[in-house]
């Protein structure tokens, strides 16, 4: 978890002008804050085939072939997958990883930012590396990788079988598995897809395929000794002793821990299941009928539901509290507990609570500008970008990330300004 505790939560602003950027390079791509909002960052063509990044004004000491999918960590540092004579790594803060590869993707980070992986292509076989050490073992497929939560181990789907594309019989054999850390479990499956890591990162869970007809969950390569017709993506109890997932049951989906059933309703559709901080509560977006979508808690759906979707659903600190975002035909919605906000919006990202839980803020899209929305309660400016914002741990201010009319902002307010 990132720890605020001691970011500038004192000054009321701090600006840092853009727009000449685009004078100083030949081009200038879209900019990423960071999460303290002190950075603003942004790759940059300095020349044919120079590449940098830009940070507040500033260019990386480094030059690269090629850069791309720039993105902070949690802990604040700049990272990029870069290219050096035709290999591909990751540079950190500007500095290249030792070990080069012909390809590098998906840049993913541990909850505290100390440790960094990505997934790995080298002479067309596949792996992953963290913080630049690749797994000793290679496959030719890979996909569907997880990272523990303790940043200390990787995963992923692997073929572990070859076949040919006209042999079926081998697909139906079973050629795919999971890998972690590069050792493949021992039992072959049909097919193997979302992998989720145990709190403790010891165990690993996935939806896996037992033929052409069965699906189950399997749990460190051994699977449930009950199947279904399908399954979606499993999550581990927070205890990390049990794996819930959703599973189909005569046409109809709810949940299932270690093969049984927990939820006596069933939906039309039922996945992205999730618990409570305390561990006590565990929801769900679901379908009650086909075309309506809504959450459910404990098994029990709110009243309302939306047309389109329902996405980005997260409980408040204390638990008691569950939010989400909407979309009904055109608009967007902010749906808290149930109760859709007045406000509706072009675009709306995931809410972010306040460590109290009595605040709720968004990210929004109006009318082609950004802003920020609290408590159903819009903030009196439009932005030209803006990123999600980020409560004070005592949840009396609110920092706000936006770029307007070509400078980037990092602004300090009270919430109540907003709300």
């Amino acid at each position: 978890m990132v720890n605020s505790e001691n970011w500038d939560w004192e000054t009321g602003e701090k600006a840092i002008p853009t727009s000449h950027w685009s004078d100083k390079f030949r081009w200038v791509e879209e900019p990423y804050a960071s999460l303290d909002g002190e950075k603003v960052a942004a790759i940059v063509n300095l020349d044919e085939g120079e590449f940098s990044v830009c940070v507040n004004g500033e260019i990386w000491e480094n030059v690269f072939d090629k850069i791309w999918y720039l993105r902070f960590s949690p802990d604040g540092r700049l990272t990029a997958l870069v290219s050096e004579m035709a290999e591909w790594t990751v540079a950190v803060d500007g500095i290249a990883w030792e070990n080069k590869f012909g390809y590098v993707w998906d840049t993913v980070f541990s909850p505290d930012g100390k440790n960094i992986a990505v997934s790995v292509q080298q002479d067309m076989q596949y792996c992953m590396a963290l913080n630049g050490v690749a797994w000793d073992n290679t496959y030719s497929n890979m996909t569907n990788t997880a990272f523990s939560p303790d940043g200390q181990k990787t995963a992923a789907t692997v073929q572990s079988e070859k076949f040919g594309e006209a042999e079926i019989h081998k697909f139906q054999e079973g050629a795919f598995t999971a890998a972690i850390d590069g050792i493949a479990w021992d039992k072959n499956f049909v097919n193997v897809w979302n992998l989720a890591f145990s709190p403790d990162g010891k165990k690993l869970s996935a939806e896996v395929r037992l033929n052409l007809y069965d699906y189950t969950i399997a749990v460190d390569g051994v699977n449930w000794d009950k199947t279904f017709s399908c399954v979606w993506e499993p999550i581990f109890t927070p205890q990390g002793d049990s794996v819930v997932a959703p599973v189909r049951v005569d046409g109809k989906w709810t949940l299932a821990q270690d093969g049984n059933l927990i939820w006596n309703k069933k939906f039309v559709q039922l996945w992205h299941q999730m618990y409570s901080p305390d561990g006590n509560k565990l929801a769900a977006i679901v379908a009650p009928k086909y075309g309506r979508w809504t959450i459910a808690v404990d098994g029990n759906p709110w009243a309302v539901t939306f047309k389109d979707l329902v996405t980005d659903a997260v409980f408040s600190p204390d638990s008691k509290k569950l939010a989400a975002i909407a979309k009904d035909g055109d608009l967007w919605k902010v749906v808290v507990d149930g109760a859709a906000w007045k406000n509706t919006f072009d675009l709306a990202w995931k809410p972010v609570f306040s460590p109290d839980s009595k605040n709720v803020a968004t990210k929004v899209e109006k009318t082609g500008k950004y802003t920020i929305a609290v408590n159903d309660k819009l903030w009196n400016k439009e932005c030209d970008a803006a990123w999600n914002p980020v409560f004070s741990p005592d949840s009396s201010k609110i920092l706000l990330r936006t770029i307007e009319d070509g400078t980037y902002y990092r602004r300090i307010i009270p919430v109540s300004d907003i709300s």
